[in-house]
């Protein structure tokens, strides 16, 4: 396959983007179908950022930065670079630096199933990042790669233009044609928890409140006293 920089990217709506950012990362996967998660070994580097923007995404080869400096100049205000090495890459990727280039573009987040340094830093300056790997061992830049191109974070196919929605609880990924079918879904998920939650703190539980009872009487699972079960055991 040929090395590429796809152009003049198609993005959501920016209302609809923003709004997503509002429900995290969680909530919007349950709304979707259980969808989108990029998995556990993606982690923020920071705590308390929720952010949510348009994937400009980089495909590379393991210990080479090259095509994410090209990323950078595609990047446009409120977009998130995704960066997928073709093979698990623990190397340093982007460090102050690029992230500084990144932040002055208006880019709101950077997640990588690489790596990054300079991690204090980035915190400093506010720069959120997820990661599966922290390492102060840097890249190289002379080996071709890819950008806006579909890419594979954490199993899940992201194709640029995509939505990422990211927290403390991890990356997910809508695809950008379900952008408002995924808000929609988020807001009605949010009021239901919000009155399942003003129940529970009536005093209400969850097997009761999610019918869990029968969910158990058709599994099999019994109700027996401590005695009871200590003479059936015999």
């Amino acid at each position: 396959m040929s090395h590429v920089i796809v152009t003049e990217i198609v993005r959501a709506d920016p209302a609809v983007v923003d709004a997503l950012a509002e429900f995290g990362s969680a909530t919007v996967h349950e709304a979707l179908g259980r969808i989108g998660y990029a998995g556990a070994r993606i982690r923020p580097i920071q705590q308390g950022t929720a952010v949510a923007g348009s994937a400009v995404t980089v495909l590379t080869a393991p210990g080479d930065n090259l095509m994410v400096h090209a990323a950078i100049e595609q990047a446009q205000a409120g977009d998130i670079i995704v960066v997928v090495p073709v093979a698990d890459s623990a190397y340093g990727y982007i460090g102050e630096l690029m992230a500084t280039q990144m932040q002055a573009r208006g880019v709101r987040a950077y997640v990588t199933s690489g790596g990054v340094r300079d991690t204090g830093e980035l915190r400093t300056m506010g720069f959120p990042v997820w990661t599966v790997h922290v390492s102060s061992e840097g890249t190289v830049k002379d080996t071709p790669g890819s950008v806006n191109v579909p890419v594979i974070l954490g199993g899940v196919v992201v194709n640029a233009g995509d939505v990422i929605v990211a927290d403390d609880d991890g990356v997910t990924v809508v695809p950008r044609e379900r952008a408002a079918e995924a808000l929609e879904a988020s807001r009605t998920r949010a009021a239901k928890e919000a009155a399942n939650r003003a129940r529970y703190e009536a005093g209400e539980i969850s097997m009761d409140v999610s019918g869990l009872r029968g969910i158990l009487d058709d599994l099999g699972v019994t109700y027996v006293t401590q005695s009871e079960y200590h003479d059936g055991g015999r």
